[in-house]
């Protein structure tokens, strides 16, 4: 598959060529470069619904423009849709008028020279067709742009799926609903900065090239500066630059921005993503809780204007308060076995390890900690099934190593993992603060990268430093916008959300893209 001209719309971007041409040859710049709007066509739908048929407003003179959708020419009579970015209007263009305040040339050229696609302005009166069409009865026009390449077919559109990802422009042109999505990730955006700042967070920039990735298990991106002649990654979590922020005395921070990760690509995942992250000083993962609930049910409110939502056939209640659950009920629920990740007696590991084998649970090792096999226990068996809204809380240490220890629960850690249609949402700790132990636990990811775990922490020594200058108690909370946009947009794959996913080059193309 390929973006470049098929044959036959090679033969009609030469014909659109001569067609700008002879617009040239009259004096008629194809390509303008403004033009006055004074109304759009979805508030004129709105204002004028009552206007009568066959009646026509001649004292409400507009000026639209837009692209051309769909075209006739009957005789004297020509009639245009023409969409902007609120709708569509139709256009009544009778040869008479545009002779009389154009010139002959006028319908002349509607007819032959202007195409389905073309950009054009248009200024006149509003008129309702006996039909019952609202339109702007024309009286000039003017040639925006002129498209060298046709719309889709307008029976068939734009269904190749990865064409419409490669080709996003025609797909926005193409298919409404494919627009909506990216207005309304962009109202859940503007709805989560509204509701942070209305709590008195202050949004802050945080570096995308850095020394040391730290905040996340991930692989990361690596590049190099030239002038420095020194490598950097690009960054995997806002976390640790966002907590150094907090130590320094700015108590609710949080940012919105671009994350990169050198992982898989499939219908959750983008190597290129955009995250939340937000910290409030003198907090805990309980206020987390909290302050996700209200986050989530405002921008569902102000999207989908309701808490109940359709997902993929799937009624989703987000009715708050959200079930709180530990990840030790989940896996003893779905299994019968209760994971203890302290105190285990001699030889009840070799136990457990049996037992959860039984149960399927594939990837297992002899090597593997109490806390590993509660997790893997949880993946397997758990995950998918949480459907409703649900924090799963208190997660092992091991798999936990910027966490607060859990105050009454040894072995485990202040940790939350939002779930809601089988996927993880948000994350949340109660923030480790204690400088010792966070070099402990970083120290001990370090000797794992070193013994070849790609998605180990890095030792962040600048991070550290910051902790001994005294990080007050923290809670800290990361979202993944696309997630939540495909929840509230009823979107089946996280590239419907992102505006140009990530795609292999054409001629490469594999099997990893239909994952």
């Amino acid at each position: 598959m390929s973006t470049l001209p098929s044959s036959s719309e090679a033969a009609q971007r030469f014909a659109r060529l001569e067609k700008a041409q002879h617009l040239q040859e009259q004096g008629i710049p194809p390509y303008a470069y403004r033009f006055e709007v004074t109304h759009l066509a979805g508030d004129l739908q709105e204002k004028f619904a009552d206007l009568e048929p066959g009646a026509t407003r001649e004292e409400v003179q507009v000026s639209v423009a837009g692209r051309i959708r769909a075209r006739r020419v009957m005789g004297k009579l020509a009639f245009f849709t023409l969409q902007d970015r609120s709708g569509s209007i139709q256009l009544y263009l009778d040869k008479k008028r545009l002779t009389e305040k154009m010139g002959e040339l006028a319908f002349r050229n509607l007819d032959k020279l202007i195409d389905s696609g073309d950009w054009i302005g248009a200024k006149g009166c509003l008129k309702r067709t006996e039909k019952g069409e609202l339109s702007v009865l024309v009286d000039e026009y003017q040639v925006l742009t002129k498209a060298l390449l046709p719309l889709p077919d307008k029976w068939h559109g734009l269904r190749d799926v990865e064409k419409r990802y490669r080709q996003r422009y025609v797909d926005l042109i193409v298919n409404p609903e494919v627009k909506q999505t990216l207005i309304d990730r962009a109202k859940t955006i503007q709805s989560i900065r509204q509701t942070l700042e209305s709590q008195g967070f202050l949004e802050i920039e945080t570096p995308v090239l850095q020394l040391i990735p730290g905040g996340a298990e991930a692989r990361p991106f690596i590049t190099h500066h030239n002038a420095l002649d020194l490598d950097l990654y690009l960054r995997i979590a806002t976390e640790l630059h966002l907590k150094r922020l907090v130590v320094g005395g700015i108590e609710r921070v949080y940012e919105i921005g671009r994350i990169f990760r050198n992982e898989g690509i499939s219908t959750r995942h983008n190597p290129e993503f955009t995250s939340l992250e937000v910290y409030q000083a003198f907090a805990d993962y309980h206020t987390m809780m909290e302050l996700t609930e209200t986050l989530i049910c405002h921008a569902a409110q102000t999207v989908r204007g309701s808490l109940q939502l359709s997902y993929q056939g799937e009624s989703v209640d987000l009715t708050p308060p959200w079930r709180r659950v530990t990840m030790q009920e989940l896996v003893e629920e779905a299994t019968g076995i209760r994971i203890e990740v302290e105190n285990v007696e001699k030889g009840s590991t070799a136990k457990l390890l049996s037992a959860l084998k039984e149960q399927g649970i594939p990837d297992l090792s002899e090597q593997d900690s109490p806390g590993k096999l509660l997790v893997k226990a949880f993946e397997h068996c758990c995950e998918s099934q949480l459907r409703q809204p649900t924090f799963v809380l208190d997660y092992p240490v091991e798999v936990s190593p910027l966490t607060k220890p859990h105050r009454s629960k040894p072995g485990l850690v202040e940790r939350f993992e939002l779930f809601i249609v089988g996927r993880e949402t948000a994350n949340a700790y109660s923030e480790l603060t204690d400088p010792v132990d966070q070099r402990q636990r970083l120290e001990a990811q370090a000797a794992l990268k070193a013994a070849g775990d790609e998605e180990a922490h890095f030792l962040d020594e600048d991070f550290l430093t910051a902790l001994e200058y005294g990080l007050p108690p923290t809670g800290g909370m990361g979202m993944g916008i696309d997630r939540l946009v495909m929840l509230l947009c009823d979107a089946p794959s996280i590239r419907d959300v992102i505006a140009f996913p990530l795609l292999r080059p054409e001629a490469t193309e594999g099997a990893d893209e239909a994952q």
